[in-house]
């Protein structure tokens, strides 16, 4: 399989340079890496960061070997991560025998229960206070926010929030099929 390589001129003599040993660095890359589908991509790689890169206005010899070293130590890096990613990963039949923690049935019926046990508990409240706890608990929203929205001060946003939660608590300890307080 022959490669066509573009004859055309490059403004740059580094990327001129570059497009004349193609070949050649993707074979340096290809040791490196072990495979020569991924130091095409090294390569390609390189030529990018080529085109970004100032004029170099050294010898000829001096820019083969910003080359070359470019290319090696992008080689060297990909191979670092690839050997990094294999580490750390595993096979698809490894990843279906993880165990997950607290995905028996009886505990996902548990938390979905403890989550409408507090849901209820919510609907107990008063609606500005109720309001307030799910600003702030569910959606983020700072406290100086909510009092400006609800036209009272921080420090009584502060206490409906205390309120409600302590609410929650005591109801959710209230009720056997749910989590004590944790």
């Amino acid at each position: 399989m022959t490669e066509q390589v573009s004859t055309s001129r490059c403004d740059s003599p580094l990327l001129q340079a570059f497009v004349d040993n193609r070949l050649i660095l993707v074979k340096i890359a290809a040791r490196i890496t072990g495979c020569r589908s991924r130091a095409e991509d090294v390569v390609q790689d390189a030529f990018f960061r080529l085109q970004s890169a100032p004029q170099i206005t050294s010898s000829f010899k001096a820019q083969l070997s910003y080359l070359f070293q470019i290319v090696r130590n992008l080689a060297i890096d990909h191979y670092r991560k690839q050997a990094l990613e294999q580490k750390y990963s595993g096979t698809e039949e490894e990843g279906l025998n993880v165990v997950v923690h607290g995905a028996s049935p009886e505990t996902s019926h548990m938390n979905f229960s403890t989550l409408e046990n507090i849901a209820d508990a919510l609907t107990e409240l008063p609606t500005r206070t109720r309001y307030a706890f799910e600003m702030y608990r569910l959606h983020g929203v700072p406290q100086k926010d909510i009092a400006k929205e609800l036209g009272v001060s921080p420090t009584l946003v502060n206490f409906m929030i205390r309120d409600a939660l302590v609410h929650c608590r005591k109801v959710s300890g209230n009720r056997p099929d749910t989590f004590a307080r944790r």
